[in-house]
């Protein structure tokens, strides 16, 4: 009986060690919970940085929520030079030959064009004196790799045609096909841009299709302003297509964002939003939906003006943020750009533009059309020498054209991973 209660006791005893040592195992120790904590810290205050206070707020059928804020109070002004900065309502020129449509569809079939420029229109618009912004959520910032990093491109992303090492183009796992001009002076630059909705592979990869602005060298102090539409679920958390914009003075390294997620560029347009869906988006052989985009150089004050469509001025980026293209851009460039991580060893099948290569044309691959550039007159022309780039043609493509009401166009793009592309 008595070896019985021992042996017991005993039992007992090693089942107390083993529990007590699965309990320090489970528990977080404090180094883990001050982490933990300080990370949502961070969290609560990014979000009540960038989340102003709104007039108003309007949830779209896409799940985003957009803020009403008053103009005064969007996140440009939290920049230290822009404190007691007197906004400018209107550009005080805009290009000579100006040409631009608002949102509209090149039909293919009878009734199948819809005016409809931004998803959350059809749940109610800003009043006047605000700006629409598309609220950040805390699952937003927890994508991001960092707090830091949460609204930035990566270093080194901006597709360099005349690079003597292709390896260095591409060893960030971008690729591009673009349309580009330099060896000149530019005051701005036009396209009207197909609207897709392409497939994205991995969560971490993005697809855009975009005008490049930019001035400097490609080393550390490239300066970058950019305009299009993009599907990007690490930045927004679904595969909507959606209008952004980005700006950097130092190659991405530390200033500059997408859309308002930062101070910089000031919007003065109440009806759209950055970083809202573009609605709707063109179907393969079917209705063809696109935009028009214009940013050009203001004469006078020297900032960067944005125009979507021929009705929406939307705000400017101030001629301080820059050094390079506070004078004027060395090069422009239109075209797709996505990420290939080859997370399974493969290319990626994320696509470009509509995911269908150049020589399928019109309702099948995806376009620019008008492209235009701004001289030193301030008048808009048609670019000369026009040349084309992609790291690999087999993978996404890029063929230019000219005539009739399209001007100067190229369709580009692609499905990634292919046959001839593995």
């Amino acid at each position: 009986m008595a070896m019985e209660m021992q042996s017991g006791g005993k039992m007992m005893g090693f089942l107390v060690i083993l529990l007590v040592l699965f309990i320090e195992m489970a528990a977080p120790t404090t180094a883990s919970r001050n982490s933990f904590s300080t990370q949502i810290l961070e969290v609560q205050n990014q979000l009540k940085l960038l989340n102003k206070p709104a007039v108003k707020s309007i949830k779209s059928p896409d799940g985003d929520i957009i803020d009403c804020i008053k103009l005064s109070h969007q996140p440009a002004f939290d920049h230290p030079m822009l404190k007691n900065h007197k906004i400018q309502m209107t550009p005080n020129f805009h290009p000579e030959g100006v040409f631009g449509e608002n949102k509209v569809a090149s039909k293919m079939k009878p009734g199948s064009s819809r005016n409809v420029t931004q998803m959350w229109h059809l749940n109610g618009r800003c009043p006047e004196g605000t700006i629409p912004i598309r609220r950040t959520r805390k699952d937003d910032l927890l994508r991001a790799s960092s707090i830091k990093a949460f609204g930035k491109k990566r270093h080194k992303t901006i597709p360099q045609p005349k690079s003597a090492d292709p390896d260095l183009i591409t060893q960030s796992g971008h690729q591009h096909a673009i349309a580009y001009v330099d060896e000149d002076k530019y005051y701005g630059a036009k396209a009207t841009i197909n609207v897709w909705e392409p497939k994205i592979q991995q969560p971490n990869e993005f697809s855009l299709s975009q005008i490049w602005i930019l001035g400097g060298s490609f080393g550390e102090d490239l300066n970058s302003i950019e305009a299009g539409w993009q599907v990007s679920p690490d930045l927004y958390g679904d595969n909507h297509t959606r209008l952004f914009t980005y700006w950097t003075s130092d190659a991405y390294q530390a200033t500059g964002c997408y859309n308002l997620l930062c101070s910089g560029f000031i919007q003065i347009n109440n009806e759209i939003a950055m970083g809202a869906s573009i609605y709707p988006v063109s179907s393969y052989h079917d209705s063809q939906y696109d935009i028009s985009l214009l940013v050009w150089k203001d004469p006078k004050e020297g900032n960067w003006w944005l125009q979507f469509g021929n009705s929406y001025v939307l705000g400017y980026w101030p001629a301080f943020l820059f050094s390079y293209l506070s004078d004027s851009a060395s090069m422009i460039e239109w075209g797709g750009e996505v990420v290939n991580s080859e997370s399974d060893g493969q290319h990626t099948s994320t696509q470009m533009g509509s995911g269908h290569f150049p020589k399928e044309g019109f309702g099948k691959s995806s376009y620019f059309k008008n492209i235009q550039i701004v001289d030193g007159s301030n008048n808009l022309r048609v670019p000369k020498d026009i040349a084309t780039f992609t790291e690999r043609s087999n993978c996404y493509d890029v063929q230019t054209g000219k005539g009739g009401n399209w001007g100067s166009y190229f369709y580009y793009g692609g499905p990634g991973r292919n046959a001839n592309c593995p």
